[in-house]
This record gives C-alpha cells, sequence and structure tokens, in this order.
C-alpha cells in the first residue's frame, strides 16, 4: 500500500509539473523570437534568415521539441480526467492532440534545429544551401505533414470545450485555457500573438499543476482552486 501511495503520488506530482512548465516553457520560446513588436507573416526565406545564427532561438526550439512529452503527459491527464464525464470529447480531442505533439517534434526538428548544424558553416556554404533549406521550409514532399500540427491546439481545444462544459476545470480557468490553445499556433511572424496565447495558458494550468501535486495520492477528485 506503501509502494502504490508513493507511485500515485509520483504520478500526480509528475503531471503536475507538466502542467507548470509547458506554458512556461512556451512563453520563453515564443519571447525570445525576434521582431515581436514588428508583426507581419514570414515567408520561407524569411524563416531561414531568422534563425540563422541566432542561439537563443534554436535554444527555445530544442526546449518546445523536449515539451512534447508534457504536451503528451497533460492530453493524457485530461482524458483520464475526462473519462467519466465526457468520455468521447476527452478521448478524441487527447488522441488529436497526442499525435500533434509528436508532428510538432518532428516540425521543430526538421525545420528549426537542423539550422544550429549550418551555424557553422562559412557563408558562402551556407548560401550554397538555400534552395535545399527553400524546399524543405516550403514542406515539400514528405514535409507537407508538419501541417499536421494543427491537430495539437485543435485537440486541446476540444478538450478544453469538454472540461468547460462538465466543470471539470473552474470557468475561469477553462476559458483561457481554450483561448490560449486557439491562438497559440497563429503562423510565423506574429509571434506577439503566440506569446500572449502561452502566457493565458501558463496563467489557467500553473495554478492547475501546482494544487495537483498537493493532491492527496488516494483523491481522484478533480483539484479546485
Amino acid at each position: 500500500m506503501n509502494e502504490n501511495k508513493i507511485l500515485q503520488k509520483g504520478k500526480r506530482v509528475g503531471t503536475g509539473l507538466a502542467f507548470v512548465f509547458f506554458p512556461l516553457i512556451f512563453v520563453f520560446a515564443f519571447a525570445v523570437h525576434p521582431g515581436l513588436l514588428n508583426p507581419h507573416f514570414l515567408g520561407p526565406e524569411e524563416l531561414i534568415q531568422r534563425a540563422h545564427q541566432n542561439g537563443l532561438l534554436q535554444f527555445g526550439h530544442l526546449l518546445v521539441t523536449l515539451c512534447t512529452v508534457l504536451l503528451i503527459a497533460s492530453a493524457l491527464h485530461f482524458m483520464k480526467l475526462l473519462e467519466r464525464s465526457a468520455a468521447w470529447a476527452g478521448t478524441i480531442g487527447g488522441m488529436l492532440a497526442i499525435f500533434g505533439a509528436v508532428i510538432l517534434a518532428a516540425d521543430k526538428g526538421a525545420l528549426c534545429l537542423t539550422m544550429s548544424a549550418l551555424d557553422g558553416l562559412p557563408e558562402s556554404q551556407f548560401s550554397q544551401m538555400l534552395p535545399g533549406l527553400l524546399a524543405m521550409f516550403s514542406k515539400q514532399g514528405w514535409l507537407v505533414m508538419l501541417w499536421g500540427i494543427v491537430l495539437l491546439p485543435l485537440g486541446f481545444a476540444i478538450q478544453a470545450l469538454a472540461l468547460i462544459r462538465t466543470r471539470s476545470l473552474p470557468r475561469w480557468q477553462g476559458i483561457m485555457f481554450l483561448v490560449g490553445v486557439l491562438f497559440v499556433g497563429t503562423p510565423d511572424g506574429v509571434e506577439i500573438v503566440n506569446l500572449s496565447a502561452s502566457i493565458l495558458m501558463a496563467i489557467a494550468l500553473i495554478p492547475y499543476g501546482a494544487k495537483l501535486m498537493k493532491e492527496s495520492p488516494m483523491d481522484n477528485s478533480v483539484p479546485r482552486l
């Protein structure tokens, strides 16, 4: 019984930490994007030039790549939370969010982390690689699958609506979470919107994660604030 309590407590603490850290990572990653106060949509070539020799931006992308584990843990938690009151919405939303999280990892790996490997090249050699990079950032070939990243906010939005309807989250938290996930996927170049959406998610989910960590291992009720 003691081991079971420790295991349950460990799961709750781990899940709570996921809710604390994933919105904070998003806030940091979007905050380090250049041109926050000059929003405009960017094309593939502009995205390449923005990432080139920008170590802080690449570090933010690395954190987002690793953050996909936390996103999956969060989606699974909401699936379990909704299994009695809105099972279909929890399951469908969770599956979409998990698939979208996998695509997010692929997106950051293919289009962002690869840029760090090229920063050591002389500019003359880097410029010779531009045609290939443009094909990648234009999502040519099987990279078209990276558009599946939209499933991440869609899945969480479905779960957020179910959480609001079933009162599984306080209404204010559910609404802020919903608004945040709907806008966090705004296209590249207007990261001020993504940053604002991430802040909303942080306000909604960090208290939830902290409350979750404090709950008794034997308490299966929904954390209330």
